[in-house]
């Protein structure tokens, strides 16, 4: 094993995968001469050049579309958002053309494609850059939605995007890239679909994805000071979502909090909820307990901010209150 960074794994899955199928490339705003605006991409224009590298203009519906028009000739695209928030400039081409194209096509077109890129906050960037649209984009037939949490994660699963033949949404952090982890010098990938257990556990199951699952383990070790034991399940894809690991760690618990750093009204954490009093409702011991942003766009203070994204505190109080403690 050895450590990287966050940012190496990405760029590590991406360059991997285009030395191993000359039809993937990637395109972007300022992936190529400026090594990519978070440095994701650090290296490959050198070793694969610009026609397989490619710095796009401002204009993210219309390399979206290139990016669509490519995967249905042959082409496997990596597109980088600067940040899921400007993917809605191209949203029309990710909902209507991607998603729909295979099942349009009888089966003509597969659309083996990666949108990828940072979501949700990071610190004050203000309402219009701060915004997680996992579940908008979880809610559309055709698109699969990854959200990792960890470097390990983050290259086994791109790694995996890229070869799927259907287009993933892979969500990343600016406040991830930073972050450091063990990956395997041998060649690995991680199925899509698949959640994974981060934590053992018996008295209660927490369940998130993406960065702010730090906030889960912060309060599963203050909870454990306790005497209360939390099992905590890292989603890693939130569409195909694995509903088997929730319900059966449920059924071993008896008790839900569900931990996501999106608004309230039709969350992640709404789908769960149903699928699990549906499929596991006698096995429920307390109410099921959401954990969200506010329902409110993102602050720019910092004080309101911090008030406005979920924390280890709010966990510690839902658990607390699923146990009855």
């Amino acid at each position: 094993m050895r450590t990287i960074q966050f940012r190496e794994a990405i760029a590590e899955a991406m360059s991997e995968e285009m030395r191993r199928d000359e039809s993937v490339y990637l395109m972007g705003e300022e992936v190529a001469e400026y090594n990519g605006a978070y440095k994701a991409s650090k290296g490959m224009l050198d070793e694969f050049g610009p026609k397989r590298v490619i710095d796009t203009p401002i204009a993210e519906l219309g390399f979206a579309g290139i990016a669509v028009g490519s995967a249905m000739n042959g082409c496997r695209p990596i597109v980088e958002y600067m940040t899921f928030n400007f993917s809605l400039v191209g949203i029309d081409q990710i909902i209507n053309n991607a998603a729909k194209m295979r099942q349009m096509s009888a089966g003509q077109f597969p659309m083996p494609m990666v949108f990828r890129g940072p979501t949700a906050s990071a610190g004050q960037l203000g309402a219009t850059h701060s915004q997680a649209f996992e579940n908008w984009f979880a809610n559309t037939p055709g698109l699969k939605v990854v959200v990792p949490s960890t470097v390990y994660d983050a290259k086994g699963l791109l790694k995996a995007a890229i070869r799927d033949n259907d287009p993933v949404i892979f969500m990343e952090s600016e406040q991830m890239y930073g972050d450091k982890g063990e990956v395997p010098e041998e060649e690995y990938t991680i199925p899509l679909g698949v959640a994974d257990i981060k934590r053992e556990g018996t008295d209660v199951t927490i369940v998130s994805f993406g960065k702010i699952i730090k906030e889960a383990f912060i309060a599963a070790d203050e909870l454990a000071k306790e005497g209360i034991s939390c099992e905590i399940i890292d989603l890693r894809t939130v569409r195909p979502m694995d509903y088997d690991a929730i319900i059966n760690s449920v059924k071993k618990t008896n008790r839900l909090v569900v931990l996501e750093e999106a608004w309230p009204f039709a969350s992640v954490a709404s789908e769960i909820t149903y699928m699990v009093q549906e499929r596991a409702f006698d096995y429920l011991d307390a109410p099921i307990q959401r954990i969200t942003t506010a329902d409110t766009p993102a602050p720019y203070s910092p004080t309101l901010l911090k008030e406005w994204l979920p924390n280890a505190e709010d966990v510690v109080k839902a658990v607390k209150k699923v146990t009855y403690k």
